[in-house]
């Protein structure tokens, strides 16, 4: 195939040739002839494609079959009463609440809500499951309570594996996620859920090689993921999720960093309040940082910190995404000594730390262009302006899904003998950087092959004709 006069990022203008899943040839633009399909990208932006470096697929994917529970659409104990009676029987799965809503209701409260269904709602930090009584009464006659269930209150808490064993469900298809994530242009993605193993690897390269997962995927997880089978998937880093109303034990944390260096493997350290920065820090100097150690989120971060951060040459995968998401009630509920503390990008870049963009979905987005958008702009929904001086220019923003998942010192590039992950936008990077959008994304190839067509015909041409797209 061959993609004819294109903006290609890092290059100029040019022609593309794909041949056996790579770029085999990349020239200046109508240098490359031949008898093969064609298309003809009238100068807009081909790039490499983009990657999203933390995102939870299956959490995703059950989305599809939950009920939205919390802000923005749902704010008071009515809303949320609205929302969860829906017709049917079975079980009712709430996703994304927030305490603002109701605090942390018990499941007699939750009763209150829904009393002839069971009932679960995940609290927005994926940590926290809030049960109904029908819904604790369903789960405990499959088996003895675990150690993170309060029966008082219903409220589970780290249980996720448990969870599951009791309801005796399995993992989601990605496919429909893989599509959505196809049309912006997402190629690969790093899944950080910290509770991966040999089981959920297996259902990984099960999808995959079914073709209804196309991405490209880095597994992080756990450190026992490292012995899992081999698969279509490449190993990412070892996941220790923090929680600062439960922290773990320092010398286990030490440790548990200790035993991922061992594997060769980088710790990536979830980090959302400055408490649990703090500590991730202390814990990796502890151990001894290597390169490729992270800090997922680093949601609140002092000068000092984002300092300590750059001397352990640590690595940071950002979410401005949320700045927009949610930086209203950030405004509302977060200290004001704080607020210019969150989610800083550009202060990391300043002092040297070698960034990443995630989205978190599906706790935020998963439309990498609209936290481009918000890395540049720091707008909140209301259109409040949060740490002004910590947006980017657009290349920064794109820049922060180019980088190599395995190496996020590296930016991936077209070029001869690159696998063909490219996705094509609508015009070039001189129009496309003051408004970026997933409505600009026409066209993505995962090795080589079409995943999404952003037009109403067929982009591609048998024979040498070309397609004079518009």
């Amino acid at each position: 195939m061959l993609i004819r006069n294109a903006e290609v990022w890092g290059f100029g203008p040019a022609d593309v040739r794909i041949e056996d899943a790579r770029v085999s040839a990349l020239r200046p633009a109508g240098s490359l002839l031949g008898k093969q399909r064609v298309i003809e990208a009238n100068g807009g932006l081909l790039l490499p494609g983009l990657h999203d470096h933390h995102i939870h697929l299956a959490a995703l994917a059950a989305k599809r079959a939950s009920i939205w529970s919390g802000p923005p659409e749902v704010t008071t104990p009515e809303q949320l009463a609205a929302a969860l009676n829906i017709p049917g029987g079975g079980w009712i799965r709430g996703i994304g609440y927030h305490d603002s809503v109701m605090g942390l209701p018990t499941a007699r409260e939750l009763d209150r809500l829904v009393a002839h269904r069971p009932l679960r709602i995940q609290h927005r930090s994926g940590r926290l499951w809030l049960l109904n009584s029908l819904a604790l009464e369903r789960l405990l006659e499959r088996g003895p309570a675990p150690p993170g269930l309060d029966r008082s209150t219903g409220h589970l808490f780290d249980e996720d594996a448990w969870l599951r064993a009791a309801l005796a469900s399995s993992p989601p298809s990605f496919a429909e996620v893989s599509r959505e994530l196809a049309k912006f242009g997402v190629t690969g993605v790093t899944d950080m859920s910290p509770a991966n193993d040999a089981a959920m690897a297996e259902h990984f390269a099960a999808e995959m090689t079914s073709g209804a997962l196309s991405q490209r995927v880095a597994l992080a997880g756990k450190l026992e993921l490292a012995q899992a089978a081999a698969g279509p998937w490449r190993l990412g880093p070892a996941k220790l999720h923090l929680h600062e109303s439960a922290l773990p034990d320092f010398a286990d944390a030490s440790a548990f960093i200790a035993a991922a260096h061992a594997q060769d493997r980088p710790v990536a350290v979830h980090c959302v309040s400055e408490v649990e920065l703090v500590f991730a820090l202390a814990a990796i100097e502890a151990a001894g940082a290597r390169p490729g150690d992270r800090i997922e989120h680093a949601s609140v971060a002092s000068d000092e910190l984002v300092a300590r951060v750059a001397e352990l040459g640590l690595q940071v995968c950002v979410q401005p995404n949320f700045v927009a998401e949610r930086g209203d009630e950030y405004l509302r509920d977060v200290e004001p000594r704080h607020v210019p503390e969150l989610y800083r990008v550009r202060s990391f870049a300043e002092a040297g730390v070698t960034l990443a963009g995630g989205s978190d979905a599906p706790f935020g987005s998963p439309d990498p262009w609209a936290s481009m958008a918000a890395a540049i702009s720091r707008s909140t929904l209301a259109g409040a302006v949060i740490g002004r001086d910590e947006a980017l220019s657009p290349e920064q923003a794109l820049e922060l899904h180019l980088t190599d998942p395995l190496d996020l010192t590296q930016e991936r590039r077209i070029e001869p003998g690159a696998p063909a992950d490219l996705c094509l936008l609508h015009r070039g990077w001189s129009q496309s950087r003051c408004e970026l959008d997933a409505a600009l994304v026409r066209a993505t190839w995962i090795s080589g092959r079409l995943v999404h067509d952003g037009v109403d015909q067929p982009p591609i041409e048998s024979g040498a004709r070309a397609d004079p797209l518009t």
